[in-house]
């Protein structure tokens, strides 16, 4: 009894499996560290054959068995691309977020994106999230993030800027200030002397390239800037829009708008629906959804996010080929597409300057008239100048609907500078070498 007693446990104990060997117990068992024990199961050179015979040994004795699924799921290739936008809401990332998925599922790739809502704070903790992902390239539409993060991540994966340069960093970008200096000058020809600015006071220079650009065409014209036709703030929405009608319904109220975004835009015809309002002669920096149906169609600064998603798709791949070349700029030139609002001309009473052409507007300003950092207010033209001579790879069928000096320029790289930024040029398609 007494010996049944005292053997049932040693039966049940060698009943129990045995647990499951990890690396880390077989480097202890075999006196080495972890690594020296994975070079040994993979194979690898640099493990003394005493070193190697102790490993095995340990692993026969442990019944070590390598966990191949995670073995796997290491070397698999990332396989998704990381998009951190302002705002999915506004149309031109909706649209540039869409367009990025198609190419990249063409390649087999998946997209993840998130929004940084203009916010520092929330930028980096969305930063955070995305590249907690096994990424391909990562596209940003900078809001606070220092050139320095992005370059960290760059030793990770291809980094590209959208609307918005980092120094350092690849950067597709439109001529902010050139394109909408064209638009103020179009306005001023047709006779406007009073043209109003429509934006929103964000921390990053795009509005205020903008706004830069409108200030020199004015200039340019001989038109005195009034800083309280120029309307600005965090967030365009209601009640910014209330602001926007009271600018109109002054006594000197502007004769033509300049919309510096498409959210600003949108704002600013609902207000002039609502109020019953004369409309005025208007240019949106950038289309809407259903711009076109409006009485007028709503003429617009075309920077098409289809052309900026392509290139800034293109500048990953080739980056992930070629990691280090670069930083490049491609450069997307813009054109102002007329459809009405922006072609009404001056009431009679407010057109008592002769009106000027808009091209020679914009080429009478000096290169010393614009900010430090830009080119003459003729440069929202250049871009344009080379459409003959550049060589061109074919755009997919998708993206064939811009003019055809458009697309043939939208893909251009610049050459970097010594001082680390880019200027741009129309000479060089995407892939050139």
């Amino acid at each position: 009894m007494t010996h049944e007693r005292e053997t049932a446990p040693v039966a049940a104990e060698a009943a129990m499996p045995r647990p499951r060997a990890r690396l880390i117990d077989v480097a202890t068992a075999a006196g080495v560290s972890p690594k020296t024990v994975s070079r040994v199961i993979n194979d690898e050179a640099g493990v003394l054959p005493g070193t190697r015979d102790r490993v095995l040994g340990a692993v026969r004795e442990l019944g070590f068995v390598p966990d191949r699924s995670a073995r796997e799921l290491k070397r698999r290739d990332a396989d998704t691309i990381g998009i951190l936008i302002d705002a999915i809401s506004d149309p031109f990332f909706a649209t540039f977020v869409s367009v990025v998925e198609e190419l990249a599922v063409a390649e087999g790739l998946s997209v993840i994106f998130a929004s940084t809502g203009y916010d520092a704070a929330r930028e980096r903790a969305q930063l955070d999230r995305l590249t907690g992902h096994r990424l391909a390239g990562l596209i940003v539409a900078p809001v606070a993030v220092p050139a320095a993060t992005l370059a960290g991540l760059r030793t990770r994966f291809p980094v590209a800027c959208i609307d918005r340069a980092r120094s350092g960093i690849d950067a597709v970008v439109i001529d902010d200030f050139g394109a909408a200096a064209e638009a103020t000058a179009a306005l001023i020809s047709r006779g406007h002397r009073r043209v109003a600015f429509m934006g929103e006071d964000v921390p990053y220079p795009t509005v205020s390239d903008r706004l830069a650009g409108y200030r020199s065409a004015l200039e340019a014209a001989g038109v005195a800037f009034d800083p309280s036709l120029v309307v600005t703030h965090e967030r365009f929405g209601r009640g910014e829009a209330a602001e926007a009608s009271r600018l109109l319904e002054r006594e000197d109220a502007p004769t033509a708008l300049l919309c510096a975004t498409s959210l600003a835009a949108i704002s600013t015809v609902r207000a002039i629906r609502a109020k019953g309002l004369r409309m005025p002669a208007l240019v949106s920096f950038g289309d809407f959804t259903l711009a076109e149906v409006l009485e007028p169609g709503i003429t617009f600064v075309d920077h098409d996010p289809r052309l900026l998603a392509l290139a800034a798709f293109r500048l990953l791949r080739e980056r992930a080929e070629r990691p280090d070349e670069g930083p490049a700029r491609v450069v997307v030139p813009t054109r102002l597409v007329p459809r009405g609002s922006g072609e009404i001309p001056a009431p009679e009473s407010s057109a008592s300057a002769p009106s000027v052409d808009a091209p020679d507007a914009v080429r009478s300003a000096s290169p010393t008239d614009a900010p430090a950092g830009r080119g003459a207010v003729s440069s929202a033209a250049a871009p344009f100048a080379g459409a003959g001579s550049a060589r061109v790879e074919p755009l997919p069928g998708a993206f064939l609907e811009p003019a055809v000096a458009l697309a043939a320029t939208a893909l251009s790289l610049a050459r970097p500078e010594p001082s680390g930024d880019a200027s741009a040029s129309a000479s060089e398609p995407i892939g050139a070498s």
